[in-house]
Formats: structure tokens, sequence, C-alpha cells
């Protein structure tokens, strides 16, 4: 089995031009990105069939259901946990609202500000969602890595992220 992949062929062109360079994180990093995106891919994929949404929509329903009960938080909130801009944020909350999958209510302790609530039906679809995007990831692991492997691989990552955010 050539376990030689789109990533060692990057690296060997270094090797063979720039010999002087360890190239060693540039193949950590690349199979990160590109697991990334593959996995990204994937994961939108299996979120499909559950009302057409696409993963930034599931994200926000998932940190609305994460929260626990009463399942509500600012836009704000929302922004900062999904790091994305509040216009791009909007949008998702426009969507689906009018989906019926969420709410938007006037916060009661600011005038100007607003809670955003996950709707029954909202929580519902998010945890078939969750389900289903988890079984795509687990089947990406199972192909390649045994438990103890892929609880290795989640520690060294941790730590890894640890060092760099």
């Amino acid at each position: 089995m050539d376990n030689h992949d789109a990533v060692d062929a990057i690296t060997d062109q270094w090797a063979a031009v720039r010999p002087d360079l360890d190239t060693l994180p540039m193949a950590v990093f690349g199979r990160i990105y590109r697991l990334s995106a593959a996995m990204h891919g994937r994961v939108d994929k299996a979120y499909k069939p559950y009302g057409g949404m696409a993963l930034g929509e599931f994200d926000v329903l998932a940190t609305l259901r994460r929260s626990g009960e009463p399942y509500t938080l600012s836009p704000r909130e929302l922004t900062a946990t999904l790091m994305i801009t509040t216009g791009g944020m909007t949008g998702r909350l426009d969507k689906l609202e009018r989906a019926g999958l969420l709410t938007r209510s006037p916060d009661p302790n600011d005038r100007r500000g607003l809670r955003v609530t996950l709707t029954e039906e909202g929580r519902d679809l998010v945890d078939q969602a969750v389900g289903a995007g988890l079984a795509q990831q687990r089947a990406a692991l199972e192909s390649a890595l045994t438990a103890e492997e892929a609880e290795q691989l989640a520690g060294l990552l941790r730590r890894l992220l640890a060092t760099t955010a």
C-alpha cells in the first residue's frame, strides 16, 4: 500500500529545490487543512436532508442547543462563539427564523438588545442533524484509526491548538 499523498508530493518538491528546509510543519498543517476541507464537505452534505441546512446554519442551531435551557443567547454571544461577522450572523438568523427554527425577541435587560431562542422544531432538527454529522466523522475516524489512536490524536491536536490559539 502506497501511503504517499498529495502533501508528500508538495514536501518532496520543496526538498528537491530547497533541501535546507524542514517541511515537517508543512506536512502536518497541510494535512490538517485538507482533512478539514474534506470533512467540512462530508458533514455539510450530511446536514442537507434536514431542511436543506448548511454547516453555518447548523452551527447557529447547535450553539443555541448546547447553551442549555432555555436555548437563548444574544446575537453578540452567537457571533463571538461562531467567529463570524455581525452581517453574516444576521443573514443566518433571518433564514433560520423564516424557517421557524428560532425566534428573535427583545432583551428584557437591554432595550437595544435582542435574544435569539431555539424553537422546539429547531431543537428537534438540530438533534437529528448532529447525529448525522457525527456519523460522518465517526466513519472517517474508524476507517483509519483505532479508538485509542483517535483519542491520542485528539489529545495531540488539543495540545497543539492550545499553543497556537
